[in-house]
């Protein structure tokens, strides 16, 4: 009988938590979190830059996690080469700070990539597709395949996308972009 009993109230409890999850507007939240978004709303403000796009490319990058470095290098939120980086902070006359400072510092890191995000808007006349592509292999690489029409840039022909790190990378990219601008009404 206690056996029973049991099973029941975990049922209920169960059943509760459920119904609890469905009526909650925003219970997909729990499952596509986005982190920082003062900084990314700050930043892509700024830079012109869609914020939905640079809180997908943060969660496929780190998942939110800062202090991150790839086996390549790749530095913080965003994983940005350090000569990148660099190339940023040149460009955009930003102050000069250490490679630590933009592998540890959300802001700073969030800063430079959302800056460079927009410059790959830029190059390829706002083409989110084709910009992921790029953030992801280079845009020389996707340059190059564009000008040998190895891809031509577009969603529906993802799949031709010669790179299967980036081929994958720019399918993630975009299932969380569709999933977070489903559950936020606004950024």
């Amino acid at each position: 009988m206690r056996i029973l009993r049991k099973k029941r109230v975990l049922l209920v409890l169960f059943v509760a938590f459920v119904l609890f999850l469905f009526l909650n507007s925003n219970w997909m939240s729990w499952f596509y979190p986005i982190h920082y978004k003062d900084e990314i709303r700050e930043h892509a403000q700024t830079y012109d830059v869609d914020p939905f796009l640079i809180a997908s490319i943060i969660r496929v990058e780190t998942n939110y996690q800062t202090s991150t470095e790839s086996r390549r290098g790749a530095l913080g939120l965003m994983q940005l080469m350090p000569d990148t980086a660099k190339w940023i902070m040149d460009t955009t006359k930003v102050s000069k700070v250490s490679l630590e400072l933009i592998r540890d510092e959300p802001d700073m890191n969030i800063k430079l990539g959302t800056w460079y995000v927009h410059r790959l808007g830029e190059q390829f006349q706002d083409n989110p597709v084709a910009m992921i592509a790029a953030y992801n292999a280079g845009p020389g690489k996707v340059n190059e395949w564009i000008r040998e029409g190895v891809w031509d840039g577009r969603e529906q022909t993802i799949k031709q996308i010669p790179f299967g790190e980036t081929r994958h990378y720019v399918q993630r990219v975009i299932h969380y972009y569709r999933q977070y601008t489903k559950i936020y009404s606004q950024f």
